[in-house]
C-alpha cells in the first residue's frame, strides 16, 4: 500500500490517531486549509461526503469516520509493525470489544460531548456563553453513565479484561473534559473502578504523549 494520509487537525485528536500510533504506524498529518473549507465542493466530493473530519487515506483506498478508520486500520496492520493486540481473534472476545464500542457511542459520549461544547466551543469559536442549565443535566446524565461503568470495571484494570479498542474509543471525548476543560474530572475520580480504568489508559505512552499534544495545541493556538 502507499503512504498513510489523514485529514485532520491538531486539535482534535480523535482516536484514529491513537489507533495510527498504537500500531506503530507512520503517516502524514493533511490539516484543512479552514474549517470552512470542509464544505467546499471538491472536499465533499473528494474527502467527506458531509464534510467533516477524519478522513483517512491509505495510498488509493479512502475510509472516513473515526470508528471505521480504526477497524479498517486493525484488520489491516494488526501484529505488522508491533504485537499490541487492539481487537482480539477470539470472536467472542472481538464481540464484546464492539458491544464496548457502542456502548460509548450510545451513552457515554453524548453527555461528554455536550460538556465539552458548552465548556469550549461555544465560548471560543461562537462567543456565547455556557448554559448552566445543560451543563448540570450533562453532568447528571454521565453521573449515572459512569455509575454503569463502575460496575463493568469490576475486578478489571480494562473493559473487555485486557487493553483493546474498546478502551481506546474512549479516550478523545474523555480527555476533553477531563483533561481540557478539567472542572469535571471528579466525576471520574469519585469512582474507584473508572478512575483506575482512565489512569491506565492514559498513562500508555503514546496515548498520553498524543493526548498532551493536542492539549498544548489547544492552549497554544487561540484561533482554530
Amino acid at each position: 500500500s502507499g503512504v498513510i494520509t489523514k485529514v485532520g487537525s491538531a486539535a482534535n485528536f480523535d482516536m484514529s490517531f491513537g489507533w495510527l500510533h498504537e500500531l506503530g504506524l507512520p503517516y502524514e498529518l493533511e490539516p484543512p486549509a479552514s474549517y470552512q473549507s470542509l464544505k467546499d465542493e471538491d472536499y465533499i466530493a473528494n474527502k467527506h461526503p458531509f464534510g467533516k473530519m477524519p478522513v483517512l487515506f491509505d495510498g488509493d483506498f479512502r475510509i472516513t469516520e473515526s470508528r471505521p478508520i480504526c477497524r479498517y486500520l486493525v484488520s489491516k496492520y494488526q501484529g505488522k509493525h508491533n504485537d499490541t493486540i487492539l481487537i482480539p481473534n477470539d470472536v467472542h472476545n472481538a464481540g464484546l470489544v464492539d458491544q464496548f464500542i457502542s456502548y460509548e457511542l450510545s451513552y457515554y459520549d453524548p453527555p461528554i460531548s455536550k460538556l465539552f461544547y458548552q465548556e469550549k466551543v461555544a465560548k471560543r469559536f461562537l462567543n456565547e456563553d455556557p448554559d448552566p442549565e445543560i451543563i448540570k443535566q450533562a453532568r447528571e446524565e454521565l453521573a449515572k453513565v459512569l455509575d454503569v461503568y463502575e460496575k463493568l470495571l469490576e475486578g478489571k484494570e480494562y473493559l473487555n479484561g485486557e487493553y483493546s479498542l474498546a478502551d481506546l474509543v474512549h479516550c478523545p471525548s474523555t480527555y476533553y473534559v477531563y483533561g481540557i476543560v478539567t472542572t469535571h474530572s471528579g466525576l471520574w475520580d469519585s469512582r474507584p473502578n473508572v478512575k483506575n480504568w482512565w489512569n491506565k489508559v492514559y498513562n500508555r505512552d503514546v496515548i498520553k504523549k498524543s493526548l498532551e499534544e493536542s492539549k498544548s495545541f489547544w492552549e497554544n493556538n487561540e484561533n482554530i
